[in-house]
């Protein structure tokens, strides 16, 4: 800043000696031999790529709409560790943690914080209790062999929405979502169905005796119209406790990360939420983003629909660490 103040007087025909006594005087410490040295020194190395990365992580933080506007993307979600990853993958292969930390810092930028959920999870005082198959083991070797799921709340103007995950364990993928305002048994039997026909639909169906179903112990998790459904597709049923968020973790982790990305943020819908609509619009555009783009630390920082591409090209295999990353397998 002050080499460009002194350039500018320059340029108006000052001397140098001159602007650099009147910027003593004003308390700027600055000689004139430090000045001419500042203009002819080359800067250093980690200068220079500090740079490069400062940009690197302001392009992935921003973009111009249509508009002309300046917009968050949704990597501009991502912290420290999650944007690292993100540039290795992309712009800048190798880029240290040191490197992305401080320019971050540079350009006062943070990923987003995921506050504390209340309670939701209401048994019911009649229902049919599975036993709890997990015992908060989220582990799986492949796909189709545990599906966890729970439904949040979404506020909007014309009420709650509920909106319900299906999520792979061995991929952290979404496999189905449903969102409704109503908290009938069809809230959880639809993104089930859709679910089987989503992974047919791929050429990977769901195996009879396979699949673990794991929810909490919530009223629509412990009907008869469920139990059955389950039964009747050879699905094994899991439930753990009530009011402990441990017993299913996994889904309560994506449920805080769809409020903290999605819900609380304006990248996936600019406005309020008016109606289910909104929310299902909005829901929508962050599902796709978690599956296709979205990097997970758990599975080594690929996105869910990758790990398992990877997986079925025989690239991960049950003894190898879930914490590679994609460019070491295989």
């Amino acid at each position: 800043m002050i080499i460009g103040f002194i350039d500018t007087l320059r340029a108006n025909g000052f001397a140098v000696e001159s602007i650099c006594r009147v910027l003593r005087e004003q308390g700027v410490a600055i000689a004139a031999r430090t000045y001419r040295a500042w203009r002819t020194r080359r800067p250093a190395v980690r200068t220079v790529s500090d740079a490069v990365v400062v940009d690197a992580v302001r392009d992935a933080v921003w973009r111009t709409a249509d508009d002309g506007r300046r917009r968050m993307t949704p990597e501009g979600l991502y912290g420290r560790v999650k944007m690292r990853a993100h540039l290795d993958r992309t712009v800048l292969p190798g880029v240290s943690h040191g490197a992305v930390d401080r320019a971050m810092r540079t350009l006062r930028h943070n990923g987003v914080r995921r506050s504390k959920g209340i309670r939701t999870t209401i048994p019911a005082a009649d229902g049919i209790r599975a036993g709890d198959l997990l015992n908060r083991q989220f582990r799986a070797d492949e796909p189709n062999r545990v599906w966890v799921t729970d439904f949040t709340y979404v506020r909007s103007w014309a009420g709650w929405v509920c909106v319900v995950f299906i999520v792979d364990v061995f991929s952290r993928r979404i496999v189905a979502w449903h969102a409704s305002t109503s908290k009938s048994v069809e809230l959880v039997t639809v993104p089930l169905r859709m679910a089987l026909r989503q992974r047919r639909r791929e050429g990977y169906p769901v195996k009879a005796a396979e699949l673990i179903h794991h929810s909490d112990a919530g009223s629509q998790y412990t009907s008869v119209t469920l139990t059955e459904r389950l039964a009747l597709e050879d699905i094994a049923a899991s439930i753990g406790s009530v009011g402990d968020a441990y017993d299913n973790a996994l889904i309560e982790s994506a449920n805080g990360l769809y409020k903290s990305e999605c819900i609380r943020t304006t990248i996936f819908h600019s406005g309020p939420y008016r109606t289910a609509s909104d929310v299902e619009f909005a829901t929508a555009g962050w599902v796709d983003w978690y599956n296709n783009r979205r990097l997970h630390s758990s599975i080594g920082h690929v996105p869910p629909i990758e790990y398992e591409t990877l997986h079925y090209a025989g690239l991960i295999t049950e003894d190898q660490p879930r914490l590679e990353t994609a460019r070491n397998l295989g």
